[in-house]
């Protein structure tokens, strides 16, 4: 069973307030306009994650919730459908990538992101988002790209569109007062081997 086919469609609306509502709660600390903290190989993430899709020409919108655990060598995500049951669990180092899906039924590729366009139908491009959620990205250029609240969106190398479109106050490992993204929209057209695609990852504030 595809994990699109078990998640819930939700309308557009629907959908909307419930990122809203994600993305306005949490503590309030100050949001410096300075660029995001240095990138950091170990971090631990959870939040909400919206979809919009192509399927047999048709858009398609889910939405769910996620865990992110990301260690140097490794990255573990867990992907939950709105009543929080569990779809799928990721594990990716750079020598493979596995899919369990919530029948058991587990798949291996090369890359993840390939893996999820085949399984879920639509691509986690998880391969960015280590960068991204920590306001991070490489640019179409090739140069490293780094957010600040002032500096909030950037073309990726491999095509996709990022805006980080809300922010909360965070602290560096120093403790120095930074801004963290609260909110990614990405976005991605089709071309001749992909399909137009459009996330919007919310993340929770720091534990």
């Amino acid at each position: 069973m595809q994990i699109h086919s078990s998640l819930r469609l939700l309308p557009v609306l629907a959908l909307s307030a419930v990122l809203a509502g994600c993305a306005t709660s949490g503590p309030s600390l100050p949001v410096p306009n300075v660029p995001v903290a240095a990138y950091r190989d170990t971090i631990d993430l959870s939040g909400k994650l919206a979809v919009t899709y192509q399927k047999d020409g048709q858009p398609q919108r889910l939405n769910g919730a996620y865990t992110w655990t990301q260690r140097p060598g490794s990255i573990d995500v867990e992907i939950f459908g709105p009543l929080r049951q569990t779809q799928a669990v990721l594990h990716v180092t750079p020598q493979a990538a596995t899919l369990t899906l919530n029948d058991g039924k587990t798949r291996s590729a090369a890359d993840i992101d390939t893996l999820t366009a085949q399984t879920l139908g639509w691509t986690l491009p998880v391969s960015g988002l280590r960068d991204w959620l920590q306001g991070h990205a490489t640019d179409a250029q090739g140069k490293p790209f780094s957010a600040s609240p002032a500096n909030d969106n950037v073309v990726t190398r491999d095509g996709w569109r990022l805006r980080f479109a809300e922010w909360q106050g965070g602290k560096a490992p120093d403790g120095t007062p930074v801004p963290m993204p609260r909110r990614i929209n990405a976005e991605r057209s089709a071309s001749a081997t992909s399909d137009e695609l459009a996330l919007t990852i919310v993340i929770d504030p720091a534990a």
